[in-house]
This record gives structure tokens, C-alpha cells and sequence, in this order.
């Protein structure tokens, strides 16, 4: 019998050459599977599916994880504000892995021999895939053949052509991965840590100048309303964010951190939608949260991001995390207002019903009603109780002669 292959297949370069090599050189039942978690549009999915059979594949099925991505990940991602380094949202990065967990139960529900991808030896999707497949597919082969054969894409190209497949491939000068948080731009100037990405680098142009105020309305940390329209999904109000603030150019940026394979690395991205989600639900939370909420919710998420981006999703500390962000998020409620502008935005105000700035306590800066000047003296006078100490003992060090 034939080896049943399930390929990870995007449409691109690496996983066309996949399909064909396996199909047509291994003799394989190859099944092509593109997991989608929101970055192709109609019409590059069923360019997919006739060029996975051109290409030599037995079957092609599209499996939309959009919303699955989002309930499970992407959610605690915005309740988290997760940015790595402070900057990259985990955009496309973290959508590998649910894209990795369809592919593998795809290919265990058909009792596949083997799964493939097209990762190369030098980056990060290599882990993602592999670990994946590792841990809910350990019986089945990996399959690499860009990786293990260190191809180079003329290589690729010119056996695509030789046996009959004539999609256009030409080397461009940057690589694309798009995604409903953002798509990664790779190549080009990025390569010079000397040089940024010009305006024709950006698959989306700036079309929009002068402002506007943007509002974004959330439920228990859940994005539900773009300017006053209610979105029962989560991922259409993403979409209808990512339209308005894609017209300016907001979301551009470049980071720069350390990949799970131990090299820097460097990347750009737009990713509007992230920037501008992420930058209200923060906004919110200095309304509704207390100190500590915020303080202790920081620190699970910076883990949470950090173990995402190193293909740690499946760990069991991570349903841990997320219980922890969600449980935060309780009293997360209301509209922010923002203010776009060509490449930027500012946060504007709130309207919440959970807004702790209004109390019955006091004022800040205006006037106090929970308390008297006595009992502030007091407080004042105990908080400085352990520097009282210890500058009695040693008051040569506040640099009195």
C-alpha cells in the first residue's frame, strides 16, 4: 500500500514542491491540508485546491480554525496585552500552532503514515510544527524535505517547471505570512540591521490622512462593538478594526528578540487590528482594575507570550495562565476612545461602569472625602517609618555634611 502523507500546504513554494516530490517521486497518497486561521482569502483558498491536484495530491481539504484560534489563544492574548519585547503582537507566530494541532488531527482521523511540512532549518516554524506533530502524533513520521535537503528555492522552482507546474515562484524580494493578527513581512531590508522597510514594502497602503476617532467597545475583556455596531463574533470586529486602522499605516513596526533555535532575529510586521485592540484593552483596565490585578496579570502574561512564541502552547501551565487572565477580565467592561492618525494613534477616554476613577473616596489632585488631613499625616508619617529607621542608623548616606 501507499504512504499515506498528510502536507502542511499553504500554497506556497516549499509545500507545492512537497506535494509533488512526495507524490510523484515517493509514490505517497499525498493529502494536502491547509489549516486557516483567517489570513486567505476566498479566492486564494480555491487557487490552493487547484493547484494541490495539479500538483499531484490524492485529496486537498481546507480547515478553517479561525474561530478556534481565537477562543483559545488569541482571547488571552488581548486580555494579557500580549507585545513581545514590548513591541511584536505574536501574530502569524502563534497561529503555526493551532494550524499544527488541525493538521495533526486531521491526519489521525485518516490514519495518515507520515506528516510534512515546508519549514527550512533556520527558523522558528520548524519547532512549531515538529513539536506539535511530536506530541499529538508520536507514532507518525515528519517529513521535511526543504529542511533535510537544504534546498534552495531555484532548486525548487526548476522541479516545479521541469514536471509541468508552471506557477509563477519568481524570488521576490520579501516573503508575506498574513494572518487575522498581522501579517510578518521577512527579507529585503530587514536582512541590514542598518536599514528600515520603505512604504512599498507594506502589503496594505496608507490611504487615509487627517484623523478620526475610532471606538472600540469591550465585554469582560472581549472586544464586541466597533463604533457603536454590536459583533456577536470576536473575529469580525477584529476584521472591522483592522480595516479602519490599516488606512493609516497604524501597526507598522520592526522587532527584534531571540528565536527558539538560540539567533536574533528580525522582522517586520503591520498589524493594525493587534495595536490598536491591544493599546484599548489596556487603556480600559487602568479604569477597572486594581494595582495588583494589574501587576500579577502582567506578569502571567508576559509567560503566556514568551511560552506561545516558543512553541509552548501545549504545556498544562498554559490552561493554568489562561484561567488567571479570564478571571481578570470580569469586570473589563466599556468603550474606549482613540484617536487615528497616518502611522499613529492616542488613546482618548473611557466610558466604563466599572471606572474606579470615579469614587466616593476622593478626587485625585482635587479633594478627599474618605479620609482626613490627620489621618493623611498619619499615613504618611507610618510609611516613612522603615527609611526613618534606617537613615537614623546611617545618615552619612543621604550626603548630609
Amino acid at each position: 500500500m501507499k504512504k499515506k502523507v498528510v502536507v502542511a500546504f499553504s500554497g506556497g513554494l516549499d509545500t507545492s514542491y512537497t506535494v509533488m516530490y512526495l507524490a510523484r517521486e515517493m509514490d505517497c497518497e499525498v493529502h494536502a491540508v491547509c489549516a486557516d486561521t483567517g489570513g486567505f482569502s476566498p479566492l486564494q483558498l480555491k487557487k490552493n485546491e487547484e493547484n494541490a491536484y495539479k500538483l499531484g495530491a490524492t485529496k486537498y481539504v481546507t480547515l478553517d480554525v479561525t474561530e478556534e484560534y481565537y477562543s483559545k489563544s488569541l482571547k488571552y492574548m488581548i486580555f494579557g496585552n500580549v507585545l513581545r519585547g514590548g513591541t511584536y503582537p505574536i501574530s502569524v507566530s502563534s497561529e503555526r500552532i493551532f494550524q499544527g494541532i488541525a493538521i495533526a488531527r486531521y491526519a489521525k482521523s485518516i490514519g495518515a503514515d507520515a506528516i510534512a511540512h515546508g519549514s527550512t532549518g533556520a527558523g522558528n516554524d520548524q519547532v512549531r510544527f515538529d513539536m506539535t506533530f511530536l506530541v499529538m502524533c508520536p507514532e507518525m513520521e515528519i517529513i521535511t524535505l526543504t529542511r533535510d535537503r537544504n534546498l534552495s528555492r531555484k532548486e525548487e522552482i526548476d522541479y516545479l517547471n521541469a514536471n509541468g507546474f508552471k506557477a509563477d515562484f519568481t524570488k521576490l524580494k520579501y516573503s508575506y505570512n498574513v494572518g487575522i493578527w498581522g501579517t510578518s513581512i521577512c527579507g529585503g531590508e530587514i536582512l541590514d540591521s542598518s536599514k528600515g522597510l520603505p512604504e512599498e514594502a507594506y502589503l496594505k497602503p496608507i490611504e487615509k490622512t487627517g484623523s478620526e476617532i475610532l471606538k472600540i467597545g469591550f465585554r469582560q475583556g472581549q472586544i464586541c462593538s466597533v463604533n457603536g455596531i454590536q459583533y456577536d463574533s470576536p473575529i469580525a470586529a477584529i476584521k472591522a478594526v483592522e480595516d479602519i486602522g490599516s488606512a493609516y499605516g497604524i501597526g507598522r513596526d520592526m522587532h527584534v528578540g531571540d528565536t527558539i533555535i538560540g539567533i536574533k532575529g528580525r522582522v517586520g510586521f503591520e498589524a493594525a487590528a493587534a495595536m490598536l485592540i491591544i493599546g484599548a484593552h489596556r487603556f480600559l483596565e487602568k479604569f477597572t482594575l486594581s494595582k495588583w490585578q494589574q501587576y500579577w496579570k502582567d506578569q502571567v502574561a508576559n509567560w503566556y507570550g514568551m511560552f506561545l512564541h516558543e512553541s509552548q502552547y501545549l504545556e498544562p501551565v498554559m490552561r493554568d495562565i489562561e484561567v488567571m487572565l479570564e478571571s481578570s477580565q470580569r469586570n473589563v467592561n466599556g468603550t474606549v476612545s482613540l484617536e487615528l492618525r497616518p502611522n499613529s494613534f492616542s488613546t482618548v477616554g473611557v466610558e466604563t461602569p466599572d471606572d474606579l476613577v470615579k469614587n466616593k473616596l476622593g478626587e485625585y489632585g482635587e479633594g478627599a472625602k474618605g479620609w482626613t488631613s490627620e489621618d493623611a499625616k498619619g499615613f504618611i508619617k507610618v510609611s516613612s517609618t522603615a527609611l526613618r529607621a534606617y537613615y537614623l542608623n546611617h545618615p552619612q548616606e543621604l550626603g548630609n555634611d
